[in-house]
Protein backbone atom coordinates (compact mmCIF):
# COMPACT_ATOMS: atom_id res chain seq x y z
CA UNK A 1 0.00 0.00 0.00
CA UNK A 2 1.21 3.43 -0.87
CA UNK A 3 1.74 6.03 1.97
CA UNK A 4 2.56 9.37 0.13
CA UNK A 5 2.23 11.11 3.48
CA UNK A 6 4.24 9.13 5.89
CA UNK A 7 6.54 8.81 3.06
CA UNK A 8 6.78 12.71 2.75
CA UNK A 9 7.64 12.82 6.31
CA UNK A 10 10.15 10.53 6.11
CA UNK A 11 12.06 11.86 2.65
CA UNK A 12 11.57 15.70 4.97
CA UNK A 13 13.45 14.36 7.61
CA UNK A 14 16.40 13.12 5.56
CA UNK A 15 16.49 16.30 3.03
CA UNK A 16 14.80 19.02 4.39
CA UNK A 17 12.66 21.34 1.81
CA UNK A 18 13.69 21.60 -2.27
CA UNK A 19 12.99 24.01 -4.04
CA UNK A 20 13.46 22.13 -7.65
CA UNK A 21 12.45 18.66 -8.14
CA UNK A 22 14.30 16.64 -10.85
CA UNK A 23 13.53 13.11 -12.74
CA UNK A 24 16.28 11.39 -14.49
CA UNK A 25 15.84 9.22 -17.29
CA UNK A 26 17.92 6.08 -18.91
CA UNK A 27 21.18 6.32 -18.78
CA UNK A 28 21.29 10.36 -17.45
CA UNK A 29 21.93 9.45 -13.68
CA UNK A 30 25.69 11.13 -14.01
CA UNK A 31 24.17 14.11 -12.78
CA UNK A 32 24.29 13.18 -9.24
CA UNK A 33 27.95 13.74 -9.67
CA UNK A 34 26.96 17.39 -9.68
CA UNK A 35 25.07 17.51 -6.17
CA UNK A 36 26.73 18.41 -3.29
CA UNK A 37 26.02 17.30 0.14
CA UNK A 38 24.24 14.20 -0.83
CA UNK A 39 21.74 12.16 0.88
CA UNK A 40 20.50 9.26 -1.14
CA UNK A 41 17.21 6.95 0.05
CA UNK A 42 16.52 4.16 -2.73
CA UNK A 43 13.20 3.15 -3.13
CA UNK A 44 12.28 0.19 -1.11
CA UNK A 45 13.20 2.14 1.90
CA UNK A 46 10.04 4.36 1.58
CA UNK A 47 6.69 3.41 2.17
CA UNK A 48 4.82 2.02 -0.39
CA UNK A 49 7.32 2.00 -3.19
CA UNK A 50 8.85 -1.08 -4.98
CA UNK A 51 12.40 -1.53 -6.22
CA UNK A 52 13.17 -0.43 -9.24
CA UNK A 53 13.92 -3.22 -12.16
CA UNK A 54 14.94 -1.88 -14.97
CA UNK A 55 18.53 -0.98 -15.99
CA UNK A 56 19.74 2.36 -15.91
CA UNK A 57 16.75 3.40 -13.22
CA UNK A 58 18.87 3.22 -10.01
CA UNK A 59 15.37 4.11 -8.22
CA UNK A 60 16.27 6.58 -5.32
CA UNK A 61 15.42 9.70 -3.89
CA UNK A 62 19.17 12.17 -4.03
CA UNK A 63 18.65 15.02 -1.78
CA UNK A 64 21.44 17.76 -2.00
CA UNK A 65 22.58 21.05 -3.77
CA UNK A 66 22.61 21.84 -7.20
CA UNK A 67 24.60 25.11 -8.07
CA UNK A 68 23.58 26.06 -4.69
CA UNK A 69 19.94 25.43 -4.96
CA UNK A 70 18.26 22.76 -2.51
CA UNK A 71 17.02 19.80 -5.04
CA UNK A 72 14.84 16.33 -4.62
CA UNK A 73 16.16 14.18 -7.47
CA UNK A 74 15.06 11.08 -8.70
CA UNK A 75 17.76 8.55 -9.82
CA UNK A 76 15.48 6.59 -12.30
CA UNK A 77 11.82 6.02 -12.24
CA UNK A 78 8.72 3.49 -11.80
CA UNK A 79 7.13 2.18 -15.27
CA UNK A 80 3.68 0.70 -15.92
CA UNK A 81 5.59 -2.56 -17.78
CA UNK A 82 7.41 -3.19 -14.88
CA UNK A 83 4.26 -4.21 -13.35
CA UNK A 84 3.60 -1.13 -11.02
CA UNK A 85 0.25 0.17 -11.10
CA UNK A 86 -0.57 3.84 -12.40
CA UNK A 87 -0.56 4.81 -8.11
CA UNK A 88 3.09 3.75 -8.23
CA UNK A 89 4.44 5.15 -11.03
CA UNK A 90 3.42 8.66 -10.20
CA UNK A 91 4.08 8.00 -6.08
CA UNK A 92 7.48 9.56 -6.03
CA UNK A 93 6.28 12.82 -8.21
CA UNK A 94 3.41 13.09 -5.48
CA UNK A 95 6.26 12.75 -2.89
CA UNK A 96 8.08 15.87 -4.33
CA UNK A 97 4.86 17.54 -4.52
CA UNK A 98 4.35 16.77 -1.00
CA UNK A 99 7.81 17.93 -0.17
CA UNK A 100 7.01 21.55 -2.09
CA UNK A 101 9.33 21.51 -5.04
CA UNK A 102 8.41 24.87 -6.62
CA UNK A 103 9.39 23.32 -10.19
CA UNK A 104 10.06 20.14 -11.80
CA UNK A 105 12.12 19.09 -14.15
CA UNK A 106 11.53 15.64 -15.75
CA UNK A 107 14.16 14.17 -18.64
CA UNK A 108 14.11 10.88 -20.46
CA UNK A 109 15.85 8.79 -23.24
CA UNK A 110 13.52 8.70 -26.66
CA UNK A 111 13.52 7.45 -29.83
CA UNK A 112 13.61 10.02 -32.75
CA UNK A 113 10.59 10.48 -35.00
CA UNK A 114 11.25 14.00 -36.40
CA UNK A 115 13.69 13.34 -39.15
CA UNK A 116 15.20 16.40 -38.48
CA UNK A 117 16.42 14.54 -35.00
CA UNK A 118 19.70 12.59 -34.86
CA UNK A 119 21.15 10.76 -32.02
CA UNK A 120 22.67 12.60 -29.15
CA UNK A 121 19.95 15.74 -29.66
CA UNK A 122 18.13 17.37 -27.08
CA UNK A 123 14.33 18.12 -27.70
CA UNK A 124 12.41 20.34 -25.00
CA UNK A 125 9.30 19.49 -24.96
CA UNK A 126 6.08 21.73 -25.99
CA UNK A 127 3.49 18.75 -25.58
CA UNK A 128 2.68 15.17 -25.03
CA UNK A 129 0.23 12.14 -26.84
CA UNK A 130 -0.55 10.29 -24.32
CA UNK A 131 -0.83 6.56 -25.65
CA UNK A 132 -0.17 4.45 -22.59
CA UNK A 133 -4.02 4.47 -21.33
CA UNK A 134 -3.42 4.64 -17.74
CA UNK A 135 -4.86 7.75 -16.61
CA UNK A 136 -3.30 8.41 -12.76
CA UNK A 137 -5.41 10.83 -11.46
CA UNK A 138 -8.64 8.17 -11.46
CA UNK A 139 -9.66 7.27 -8.12
CA UNK A 140 -10.06 9.17 -4.64
CA UNK A 141 -9.43 13.08 -5.46
CA UNK A 142 -5.86 13.72 -3.47
CA UNK A 143 -5.81 17.17 -1.39
CA UNK A 144 -3.54 19.56 -3.01
CA UNK A 145 -4.40 17.91 -6.50
CA UNK A 146 -7.02 19.13 -8.91
CA UNK A 147 -9.37 16.39 -10.26
CA UNK A 148 -9.92 17.71 -13.99
CA UNK A 149 -6.15 19.83 -14.54
CA UNK A 150 -6.08 21.66 -17.72
CA UNK A 151 -3.73 20.05 -20.00
CA UNK A 152 -3.87 22.30 -23.12
CA UNK A 153 -0.29 23.61 -21.87
CA UNK A 154 1.31 20.72 -20.14
CA UNK A 155 5.15 22.73 -19.99
CA UNK A 156 5.23 26.08 -18.20
CA UNK A 157 6.09 28.61 -20.72
CA UNK A 158 8.51 30.16 -18.56
CA UNK A 159 10.70 27.55 -17.72
CA UNK A 160 10.66 26.45 -21.35
CA UNK A 161 12.27 30.09 -22.24
CA UNK A 162 14.84 29.29 -19.18
CA UNK A 163 15.94 26.67 -20.75
CA UNK A 164 16.09 28.16 -23.89
CA UNK A 165 18.19 31.34 -22.40
CA UNK A 166 21.16 28.76 -20.88
CA UNK A 167 21.34 26.47 -24.03
CA UNK A 168 22.31 29.64 -26.08
CA UNK A 169 24.58 30.77 -23.24
CA UNK A 170 25.90 27.11 -23.53
CA UNK A 171 26.12 26.51 -26.98
CA UNK A 172 24.03 23.61 -26.72
CA UNK A 173 21.03 23.03 -29.42
CA UNK A 174 17.32 22.85 -28.46
CA UNK A 175 15.15 21.23 -30.27
CA UNK A 176 10.85 21.88 -29.32
CA UNK A 177 9.19 18.93 -30.32
CA UNK A 178 6.83 16.94 -28.79
CA UNK A 179 6.44 13.69 -26.75
CA UNK A 180 4.53 10.51 -27.53
CA UNK A 181 4.15 8.02 -23.79
CA UNK A 182 3.59 4.47 -24.64
CA UNK A 183 3.19 1.41 -22.58
CA UNK A 184 6.39 -0.65 -23.73
CA UNK A 185 8.23 -2.54 -22.69
CA UNK A 186 8.85 -3.78 -26.20
CA UNK A 187 9.89 -0.95 -28.98
CA UNK A 188 7.74 0.40 -31.32
CA UNK A 189 6.82 -1.35 -34.89
CA UNK A 190 7.70 0.45 -37.90
CA UNK A 191 3.84 0.93 -38.74
CA UNK A 192 3.51 2.36 -35.58
CA UNK A 193 6.35 5.04 -36.21
CA UNK A 194 4.66 6.40 -38.90
CA UNK A 195 1.42 6.34 -37.23
CA UNK A 196 3.00 8.40 -34.51
CA UNK A 197 4.71 10.69 -37.24
CA UNK A 198 1.11 11.29 -38.46
CA UNK A 199 -0.22 12.02 -35.10
CA UNK A 200 2.51 14.78 -34.89
CA UNK A 201 5.01 13.23 -32.42
CA UNK A 202 8.25 14.05 -32.60
CA UNK A 203 9.84 11.28 -30.13
CA UNK A 204 8.68 8.75 -28.76
CA UNK A 205 9.14 6.97 -24.99
CA UNK A 206 7.63 4.87 -22.47
CA UNK A 207 7.73 7.26 -19.49
CA UNK A 208 6.73 11.07 -18.33
CA UNK A 209 3.41 11.26 -19.19
CA UNK A 210 2.37 10.43 -15.56
CA UNK A 211 4.09 12.47 -13.99
CA UNK A 212 3.61 15.21 -15.98
CA UNK A 213 -0.44 14.66 -15.53
CA UNK A 214 0.22 15.00 -11.53
CA UNK A 215 2.93 17.65 -11.83
CA UNK A 216 -0.27 19.88 -13.61
CA UNK A 217 -3.15 18.35 -11.20
CA UNK A 218 -0.08 19.77 -8.21
CA UNK A 219 0.03 23.00 -9.48
CA UNK A 220 3.59 22.26 -10.19
CA UNK A 221 5.27 24.32 -13.38
CA UNK A 222 7.36 21.88 -15.01
CA UNK A 223 9.75 21.13 -18.01
CA UNK A 224 10.34 18.08 -19.73
CA UNK A 225 13.58 17.28 -21.92
CA UNK A 226 13.85 14.49 -24.41
CA UNK A 227 17.01 13.27 -24.97
CA UNK A 228 17.16 11.45 -28.55
CA UNK A 229 19.34 8.00 -28.09
CA UNK A 230 18.16 6.62 -31.26
CA UNK A 231 16.20 6.96 -34.57
CA UNK A 232 12.83 4.87 -33.86
CA UNK A 233 11.78 1.92 -35.94
CA UNK A 234 12.17 1.45 -39.43
CA UNK A 235 13.87 4.97 -39.37
CA UNK A 236 17.35 3.69 -39.45
CA UNK A 237 19.51 0.45 -39.65
CA UNK A 238 20.63 -0.35 -36.53
CA UNK A 239 18.19 -2.77 -34.21
CA UNK A 240 16.88 -1.06 -30.72
CA UNK A 241 18.58 -2.26 -27.64
CA UNK A 242 18.39 -0.88 -24.45
CA UNK A 243 22.32 -1.55 -24.10
CA UNK A 244 22.75 1.24 -26.91
CA UNK A 245 19.93 3.87 -24.93
CA UNK A 246 22.17 3.64 -21.88
CA UNK A 247 25.27 4.51 -23.83
CA UNK A 248 23.43 7.41 -25.54
CA UNK A 249 22.54 8.55 -22.14
CA UNK A 250 25.79 8.80 -20.63
CA UNK A 251 27.40 10.04 -23.61
CA UNK A 252 24.91 13.18 -23.54
CA UNK A 253 25.58 12.86 -19.79
CA UNK A 254 27.92 16.36 -19.08
CA UNK A 255 26.32 18.55 -21.63
CA UNK A 256 22.80 17.90 -20.26
CA UNK A 257 23.90 18.09 -16.79
CA UNK A 258 25.42 21.55 -17.32
CA UNK A 259 22.02 22.57 -18.84
CA UNK A 260 20.06 21.71 -16.49
CA UNK A 261 22.55 22.95 -13.49
CA UNK A 262 22.13 26.62 -15.27
CA UNK A 263 18.93 26.10 -15.49
CA UNK A 264 18.85 25.53 -11.45
CA UNK A 265 20.97 27.72 -10.70
CA UNK A 266 18.73 30.63 -12.28
CA UNK A 267 15.62 29.15 -10.22
CA UNK A 268 17.58 29.79 -7.60
CA UNK A 269 17.94 33.25 -8.00
CA UNK A 270 14.36 34.34 -8.09
CA UNK A 271 11.60 33.94 -5.56
CA UNK A 272 9.42 30.55 -5.70
CA UNK A 273 6.35 31.20 -7.13
CA UNK A 274 2.81 30.29 -5.76
CA UNK A 275 1.57 27.05 -7.26
CA UNK A 276 -1.14 26.97 -9.60
CA UNK A 277 -4.20 25.03 -10.14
Amino acid sequence: MIQVDSAVDLLRAAGGRPRVGLVLGSGLGGLIDHVADRVEIPFREVPGLPEATVAGHEGRFVFGFLAGVPIALLAGRLHAYEGCSPKQVVAPTRMLAGLGVDALVVTNAAGGIHPRLDPGDLVLLDDYIDLTFRAPLTGQLRTGEERCPDMSAPFDEQLRGLFMDVAVRLGVQLHPGTYCGVLGPQYETAAEVRMLASLGADVVGMSTVPEVIVARASGIRLAGVSLVTNRAAGLGAETLVHEDVLAAGAAAGDWLGDLVTGVVAELGAVTPQTRSG
